[in-house]
């Protein structure tokens, strides 16, 4: 019994750790959507990665697996970083202010938000 209410308390610091960061990335994410430029969808987001214009993608971690797998392929040809956002697409689309889900977005100018320098897990 004491061994597992010691993995539940091990399992509860992970989950509040995540949270943490999925907190911090979600106040960037949507600080870069308030005060920078961003390009929604996976289209444009491939578009400003073959532009040279994205300084990030950020995609969802439910997004379709051959669109997320071409993005990533694309990031990886043009040197861009790929941010995996641990929400799914439909919260990535609420964070962005969009009523519908968001599987990418490119981040072409941060604005104020340190999103660009930052590391998440």
């Amino acid at each position: 019994m004491h061994r597992i209410l010691r993995r539940e308390t091990d399992l509860s610091r992970i989950s509040r750790a995540l949270m943490i960061i999925m907190s911090d990335l979600n106040s960037d994410i949507r600080l870069v959507v308030d005060t920078g430029e961003v390009s929604i969808g996976h289209k444009e987001t491939t578009r400003a990665v073959s532009a040279s214009k994205a300084g990030a993608v950020i995609v969802a971690k439910n997004g379709k697996k051959e669109i997320v797998e071409d993005l990533i392929h694309i990031c990886s040809i043009a040197g861009t970083r790929v941010i995996e956002y641990q929400g799914n697409a439909v919260s990535l689309g609420a964070l962005c202010g969009k009523p519908y889900s968001v599987t990418a977005l490119a981040i072409i100018n941060a604005g104020n938000s340190p999103i660009l320098k930052e590391e998440y897990a």
